[in-house]
């Protein structure tokens, strides 16, 4: 059984203020821009399992099954996220982070996911956006 913990307790989420359960600073501080339609999918979904404290550990497989993603996508996506410090991964736990607080830094620990390929050698830029692209050249 997974043990729940808090990864990033600077960063707690708590439902916003205003009517909507998403908290508006994601579109009034522009923290969707740039982001890739298949990330904020896999953000929203995020929001909607997670328990108060943003937490959830909803598996790969749960994840590609409900949002129609293949494993690389959901791994692309989850770093994305991570990155934009819009959430924190250890796995199997995420947690959706607070917008308050924002940082776009956060410490590798709280960004963990699996390598692209077995063995953890690089990928090539070219391969990813083939991929992205989903193989058009």
């Amino acid at each position: 059984m997974v043990v729940k913990r808090i990864l990033c307790p600077d960063r707690l989420r708590r439902i916003p203020k205003q009517f909507s359960w998403v908290d508006h600073c994601l579109v009034r501080d522009k923290h969707i821009c740039g982001l890739s339609h298949e990330s904020l999918a896999l953000y929203l979904f995020l929001i909607t399992v997670s328990d108060a404290d943003g937490l959830s550990y909803y598996s790969d497989a749960a994840v590609q099954r409900y949002l129609d993603l293949d494993k690389q996508m959901v791994d692309q996506v989850r770093r994305e996220l991570c990155g934009a410090g819009l959430i924190a991964y250890s796995c199997p736990l995420y947690q959706v982070l607070s917008l308050e607080k924002f940082s776009r830094r956060l410490p590798a620990e709280l960004c963990e996911y699996p390598r692209l390929r077995a063995g953890g050698e690089p990928v090539a830029l070219g391969h990813l956006l083939t991929h992205i692209l989903g193989g058009v050249q």
